[in-house]
Order: C-alpha cells, then structure tokens, then sequence
C-alpha cells in the first residue's frame, strides 16, 4: 500500500504467532522442518485472513541452506554447487511481467559481479498458487533463487558479511531503478540460512512451497511466524521471519530509534566492513515494518562483530534500575550501551537465529507469551504457546516459559541450551563494563540533588506567565496540584475543548499533538510494574561509533531524571570535564520582523546549534531566558524539534545532547511532546517560579 489521502504506511504494527524447533546437537533432519510446518499450523489462530475468507495476513519459515536438497536441485538445471557454507542462496521476489523481471535479475546479477562474486545460476521456486486466495494471487510476485560463490575463497563468516553488502547494494540499485519493495524484494540473502514466506493462513504454506515437503530439505532449526496485524495491510514481502527474526509485539519508540540510527551512519566504521560500510547505507531500509526495521538493525550488530546474544541485549534490555535485584556486572552491561544504543522499546517475544544458534527474548514487561520443551531425544520447541507439537510426557526434560527481560539460547556447535544467567553472566564479563563506568560517566557530585531556593522576580513573574500563556486554570489545577500530590491531576469530565486544528483562539503548539502508540494490543501497565520496569534515567552526549566498544562510549552525562530544577541548569552551564563541555543556543528573536524574522531565526538557531557541535560541544541548551518587549521566544517545541531534525539530516545528531529551557512547560503532556521531539531533558524554569511565588 502506497500513501494515499489520510492513509499511511508509516503507522503500521503488527502482533503474531512465533515459533521455533531445533536439534540441540545440530543435527539437520527433514523432520525439524516438518515439525516446523506443524507449529506453523497449530499457530493458525493467531493469524488474521482477508475478506475472501482464504488470504493470510503472512506466514512464513526460516531454516539453514538445505545443501542436499539444493545440490540435488541445481544439479538438473546444470549448476554446480561448491560445498555447503562456500556459496550463498539469494530468496528473491521479483516482477511477474518477463520483460521486467530481466531487468531486475540483470540489476542483481551487476551488483553480484562488482562485489567479487560470480553468479552460478537461478532456480525458479516451484509453487502451487491454487491453494491462495484470491487477495493474495492478485499481488503474488515471482519467486526465484539465485546462487553465488565468491571469486576469492572468502572463509564462511566472511562470505556471509559479503552477501550482506550485496544484498545493500541491490536494495539501494533498485530503489534508484524504481523498484518498490513490492516489485523486488531479497526475503534472505545468506550462505547460512533462507526463509520461505508469503501470505498464506498457515495451512496454504506447506502446499504453497512442494521444497518443503522433500526428504532431502534438512534442517536442524526452523523459525516459524504466523501475522496478525492488527493495523497493517498485508503484503507479500512483509510476512515473516525475517532475516534474523521474528516478532510477536510492536515497537513503539519506532520513529525515535529510525532517527537516531539514521544520524549516526555517519559515524560508522568497522574493520570487518573497511571501506564496503558505505554500501549499507541507509542501515534501515524504508518501507519496512517495525519488526523489519529491528531485523536491519540487529543483523549489523551481528554481522559487525558482536554475538547473536550481545546484540539482542542491547536492542531489548531487561529492567536494571536500582528497585531490579540483578548482579552488578549486568547492571553495569545496560548501563553502559544505554549510553551506546537506545533500545527498541514495546512489547516483543522474539525469536532470532544466526544459523548455528537459535533463542528467544522477552521484553522487560513481558507482554507477550513464550513457552518452550526441552525433550530427552535432543529437541527444543519454543512458541507463543504450549501444545504446538505433541510431545510425550515421558520425553520431556524441561519445560517453562519466558519471565519478563529473560533470553534461552540454543547453541547448536557446542550442543547446548543456555539459560538467561549462563548467557548474561558470559556477555557482561566480555569487556570490564563496569570499571569502564566508574571512570568515565560523568555524574558530578550534587549536580541533580536536592534542589536550592527558587530565586523569583515578582515583579516580572505575572508578565512572563501571560507572555508564555499560563492560566489560572494551568496554575490551580495542574501546577499546584502536582506540586501537592506529586502526579498528574486526574479529571472524570469529558474533553469538549475544540481540536487545535479547528480552534478560533490561540493555541499552544503542544494542543495540536496527539499520544500515538499501539494501544489496541497493548494491556494496561499496573504502576507496581511500571516502577520495577520502567525508568527515567538517560544518557546524554557524544555518542562513539556504534560497531565499537571503548570507555569513551561512556563518557556521557547521566540524567537520573529528565526534568532539571534551576541549580541543575546553573551547574551544567558551567560543566568541564573531560572534554565535556556544554554551550547555550538564545531561542530569542525580534518580534517586530513578524513571521519572516521566526524563520529567520528558527534558520539562524539551526545554524549555530551546528557550529556548536563541529566546535566540540557535547550538550547544546537552548533557553528561552531573557524574553522582553523587544525579544519574543521561539515556541520551545518548533526550536527543539527544528535543531534535532536538522542535525540528523546533517549526521550530527549522536554528537550532542539538548537541553531545552524553557518558560512554556507545565505539563506532562508539554515533556512528553518536547522529549518526543528531540530533547534530552527539560528545564520549566517559570514553572519552578511559580511553585516558589505560590509556597510564599
């Protein structure tokens, strides 16, 4: 679906089905890809079907190359295969019109042959379309196989990182060719794993794809997903697994985490990739969905170095603030890539494979059901739910569910089950985290204690607050109140205040702004939960190259809160250490030059906001101080949202925090929208005064 009136992709989330069957030994068998089908199946109820009664919203499979299956196959269309991990197997949707389709081979086929491969052949993938419905017929693309080697005997983990960057650089050509994702679109691009998916009802998928019902298709893991969307269009290339994973869940905090990865390709660099990093830009291919952005993000962290496990802890931690009993090498873990990597926040179970191991991840509110069986004849099953294949009570060894933040690993080279502790106590020993810490987060003794007197000019408080539109509505009712009971008001009378939109008065920009989360599938967070879960604290500065691990990673300000009183503001002023430096950007502007001296000055904060980062500033403040007759203020959210969208265009975003001061805020809703838009931590300096002037 293209963007078309009030309709757009970009707000689109999905909850499933997920599932996987291995053999701990690995030990590749067609009966691990049968049972797979089987899970498929038994998970059909968690999928969603189209109005012909017969569309599936998706389904899908990931398994490892089937060598013998495959070296049977290319043998009678007269390719010959090298040995298993020496080539890899592109799983390709491409255009039904012939002549289109060649000229979207011969794109592939180019950016094979530049990279040092050699392309051995294609295999049109046998399929039965009768089973589909007539939804799903309608947009079937051609599926189609391709197969490559390489021209200089790259070692498998190097070969694998190579089909990564070509599978980029294909992406990339076709966009510029004019290609969507429904036209051309890699499912897998892998020497070690492929995936068979479409928009099937679970049970269409085994009748769909005959491969899969060969003796010889072996495999010692199947991944397995069945889609319900609940706001989402069903498409072909959207069904999963993906290349790495599959999700049951949505990501909320989808738009910051696009943003904030966007901005800091420019600061990417590994060994591994050497000058190839630029071909995998962007890192999060547009016109995905939440899970598949996420699948984009933790193949690079994979494929730049890090374990399977490390990745995965990085993108969804487990809670590790201070009420959390965990050991203090794991605390130090998150705290650390806090400052590194934001995390994919919502609620997910996901399962994930590399191809030599196979787990599973809980988000830390634990939303979502993962159950698993270990049995005594070397399987494990892991799913949304229990039954999904029929196991004797006399072979099973093990059997429990995921608790929330947790993680259970198959590693099928050491012939192993690893549980949550095994795995996190390894991973947040690899590197000493928490010396790095103790050396380098900056948290100046005192900086965000107990806040001093309020110093308050009463003779110019009532002109500021109607400058800054304050009302004795926002004053009795919201400040006071807070301040008294130390929450948000709470109100039972229905809201028939006009939307900002359509009001005739003069409306703060915060009023045309709306909460926007997936709220269908989400159940209510009880506030015991959310003080054991969820935090406030962030990191906020200079960010270091996201394919690397240093101590300077950690060296950032570490915000406990992102609400600061004015001594805090007065301390970070003046803030030096290490190189850290904070600089203060004016918001102020000449009224008289009407609507073009705002743009003019909205241009001219953007500029210096810049120059300030390329002069080595690690925290920006822009404060809205000062305002009198002949200054007028830019609205604290146009500036915020102004500055942090220009230095991510410019790739300079991860290099600086911001910190807005500002006259306006007062309520959660105006941090919540400032923060949404860009700002690390707010200063409602007014507010504060107003708080003093009313204790007196």
């Amino acid at each position: 679906m293209k963007e078309h009136g009030l309709y757009d992709p970009f707000f689109e989330h999905d909850s499933c089905g997920v599932g996987f069957v291995a053999t701990i030994n690995g030990q590749a068998s067609h009966e691990i890809v049968d049972d797979g089908m089987t899970i498929l199946r038994n998970l059909e109820h968690r999928g969603a079907i189209g109005g012909d009664l017969k569309t599936g919203d998706g389904a899908g499979m990931l398994t490892q190359i089937p060598h013998i299956f495959f070296g049977k196959e290319c043998k009678k269309l007269g390719i010959d295969l090298p040995a298993c991990g020496a080539y890899g197997v592109g799983m390709i949707f491409l255009p039904t019109i012939e002549a289109v389709r060649k000229k979207a081979k011969k794109l592939i086929e180019e950016a094979i042959t530049v990279k040092d491969c050699r392309v051995l052949g294609w295999r049109e993938v046998p399929i039965h379309p009768d089973c589909l419905g007539e939804l799903a017929r309608a947009c079937m693309p051609a599926i189609h196989q391709v197969f490559l080697s390489s021209t200089s005997g790259l070692t498998e983990d190097s070969l694998e990182r190579k089909l990564y960057v070509i599978r980029k650089c294909i992406e990339r050509a076709a966009s510029h060719e004019g290609f969507a994702l429904e036209d051309l679109y890699c499912a897998s691009f892998s020497n070690r794993t492929i995936v068979y998916k479409g928009m099937f009802v679970a049970p269409q998928f085994a009748a769909f794809y005959p491969d899969l019902a060969d003796a010889d298709f072996q495999s010692a893991l199947a991944l397995v997903h069945q889609r319900y969307s609940t706001n989402t269009m069903p498409s072909w290339y959207l069904a999963q697994p993906f290349r790495c994973m599959a999700h049951n869940g949505e990501i909320n905090t989808l738009r910051g985490n696009i943003n904030k990865m966007h901005a800091r390709e420019s600061t990417l660099s590994s060994e591994l990739f050497g000058d190839e990093i630029k071909d995998l830009f962007p890192i999060i291919l547009p016109g995905g969905s939440d899970s598949a952005m996420f699948d984009n993000v933790f193949e690079l962290l994979e494929l730049g170095g890090r374990a399977l496990e490390h990745s995965m802890m990085m993108m969804i931690p487990e809670a590790f603030g201070p009420k959390y009993h965990i050991s203090e090498d794991k605390r130090a873990f998150y705290e650390y890539h806090a400052a590194v990597l934001e995390p994919w926040d919502g609620p997910a179970a996901i399962a994930f494979t590399n191809g030599s191991k196979v787990g599973a991840a809980l988000d830390r509110n634990g939303l979502r059901p993962a159950r698993y069986v270990i049995t005594k004849s070397g399987k494990i099953v892991l799913a949304s739910e229990i039954g999904v294949l029929d196991i004797a009570a006399g072979d099973v060894v093990e059997k429990g569910r995921l608790a929330p933040g947790k993680m259970l690993l198959v590693d099928m080279q050491q012939g192993r089950v690893l549980s949550d502790n095994e795995i996190k106590a390894t991973i947040s020993r690899h590197k000493p985290y928490r010396r790095w810490l103790e050396k380098n987060k900056i948290e100046l003794k005192g900086l965000f204690g107990l806040p001093g007197p309020v110093k308050v000019d009463a003779e110019n408080l009532a002109i500021d607050q109607k400058i800054f539109g304050y009302t004795l509505e926002d004053v009795d009712m919201i400040i006071t109140e807070m301040a008294e009971n130390g929450q948000e008001p709470v109100g039972s009378m229905g809201n028939d205040a006009a939307l900002a939109v359509l009001s005739e008065k003069p409306q703060m920009l915060y009023n045309y702004f709306k909460q926007m989360f997936a709220q269908v599938t989400n159940p209510p967070i009880d506030p015991y939960r959310e003080n054991l879960v969820m935090s406030l604290m962030s990191f906020v500065g200079r960010e270091g190259n996201l394919l690397d691990e240093t101590p300077q990673h950690c060296l950032q300000l570490k915000l406990s809160h992102p609400v600061l009183s004015n001594d805090d503001m007065d301390k970070l002023r003046a803030i030096d250490t290490r190189g850290f430096t904070a600089c203060v950007v004016s918001l102020l502007f000449d009224p008289a030059k009407g609507p073009q001296g705002l743009v003019a000055a909205i241009d001219s904060v953007r500029a210096e906001a810049e120059s300030k980062v390329d002069a080595g500033c690690s925290l920006i403040i822009l404060s809205d101080r000062g305002v009198d007759r002949g200054n007028a203020a830019i609205p604290a959210l146009l500036a915020v949202s102004g500055v942090h969208h220009h230095l991510v265009r410019k790739g300079k975003r991860q290099l600086t925090g911001l910190v807005i001061e500002t006259g306006e805020a007062r309520e959660v809703m105006h941090f919540a929208t400032l923060m949404g838009f860009g700002a690390s931590a707010v200063n409602p300096y007014i507010a504060f005064e107003i708080l003093a002037r009313l204790k007196e």
